[in-house]
């Protein structure tokens, strides 16, 4: 069953790229005690992905910010170093938290992954965005398959 409001985000191990290189990260811990804008999209440097979901909390990240959100967080079932690199070329660095889902196991344990094979893409999130504040989950996005207008930083500013 998929994750719902009320819930508390699943603690795994995902992973960010540093300076130094991939560095795994508790969901624990970077969740713990701050309110996050968190949104999955279904892959890196794919045309939606790229084109609006990150572009739009890239834009918007100091408007999310002023509502009280500490960290915005793009998780994708991409290793770190996609992930890194990704962020790189959208010029999120500082604005959204890159995360590396690459074994799927966040995506799994919320219960919102979709099978992406018909498209050669494998194991894959859904589209989503959530509020979480504090580990526990006070608002839940999910797009219906192929579609973009619940998960956007529009859609989330206007719930903050």
């Amino acid at each position: 069953m998929p994750i719902q409001v009320g819930d508390k985000i699943p603690d795994v191990t995902v992973m960010t790229m540093t300076a130094e290189g991939p560095k795994p990260v508790k969901t624990s811990e970077l969740f713990a005690g701050k309110k996050v804008a968190l949104f999955s999209v279904p892959g890196a440097f794919t045309p939606t992905c790229s084109a609006k979901h990150l572009p739009g909390f890239v834009e918007k990240a100091s408007d999310i910010r002023g509502k009280g959100v500490d960290e915005i967080v793009c998780i994708a079932v991409n290793d770190a170093f996609v992930m890194g690199a990704w962020g790189k070329s959208a010029n999120a660095e500082g604005k959204v938290t890159m995360i590396g889902d690459g074994n799927g196991d966040l995506t799994k344990a919320l219960g919102l992954e979709m099978d992406g094979s018909g498209f050669g893409l494998g194991m894959r999130g859904q589209r989503f965005s959530m509020i979480v504040d504090d580990g526990k989950v006070t608002h839940l996005n999910v797009e219906a398959p192929g579609a973009f207008e619940v998960s956007s930083a529009e859609y989330m500013l206007n719930q903050l």
